[in-house]
C-alpha cells in the first residue's frame, strides 16, 4: 500500500470549556468537525500559516500562538488502496476578537476554502464518529492524556452528509 505524507499547521483554542473547531466541507474529514489551520503556502512560515489559515477558515485573528507540538495519525479511506499519513503542528492559539471579521472571507464562501463555519464545541460532543482524527487529538490533550504515538484509522469513512451521520 502506499503512503502519501501531509503535513499541516492547526490551531488549539480552548474557551470556557470549549473548543473551536470549524465544518469541514470536503477531502477526508468532510462532514466532521475539524481544527482550523491546513498546508503551508510556498515559502510561508509555520505561524504564518497558522495565522492565515485560521483567518480564513474561522474570520478570527489571532492575538497569540504558543506551545507548538506535532503529532500523526495514519488514515486509510474505506476503499482506497493508499493511506496518508497526516503530520500536524498544533499551537495553542488566543483570538483577537477586536480585529476579528464578523463574516468568514469571501473565498471561504465561494468554495476555495473547506471551512463552512467556525463552532465551539464541548469536550463531550466531541465523538470519533462526528470528529477528525485532530480534534480527537486535541480533546486527548485537552483531558490530560494525550496520545503520543501514531494513531491509525484503517477504512476510514467519509462522511456523505449532516455531521455526525453517515
Amino acid at each position: 500500500m502506499e503512503i502519501k505524507n501531509h503535513f499541516g499547521v492547526y490551531g488549539v483554542c480552548l474557551q470556557e470549556g470549549k473548543l473551536l473547531c470549524i465544518e469541514k466541507t470536503r477531502g477526508p474529514y468532510q462532514h466532521r468537525f475539524d481544527l482550523p489551520g491546513g498546508s503551508q503556502e510556498l515559502g510561508e512560515g509555520l505561524t504564518e500559516t497558522l495565522k492565515r489559515e485560521v483567518l480564513e477558515e474561522t474570520g478570527y485573528a489571532l492575538s497569540d500562538y504558543s506551545n507548538p507540538r506535532i503529532y500523526d495519525v495514519l488514515v486509510q479511506e474505506e476503499g482506497q488502496d493508499f493511506a496518508v499519513h497526516h503530520l500536524m503542528a498544533f499551537y495553542d492559539i488566543v483570538l483577537d476578537f477586536e480585529r476579528s471579521q464578523q463574516t468568514l472571507p469571501q473565498k471561504v464562501i465561494d468554495g476555495s476554502n473547506d471551512s463552512a463555519n467556525a463552532i465551539w464545541l464541548n469536550l463531550e460532543e466531541i465523538t470519533a464518529d462526528n470528529a477528525s482524527p485532530l480534534v480527537l487529538k486535541a480533546k486527548a490533550e485537552l483531558r490530560g492524556f494525550p496520545e503520543l504515538d501514531k494513531t491509525s484509522y484503517m477504512n476510514w469513512k467519509v462522511k456523505k452528509g449532516i455531521y455526525g451521520t453517515i
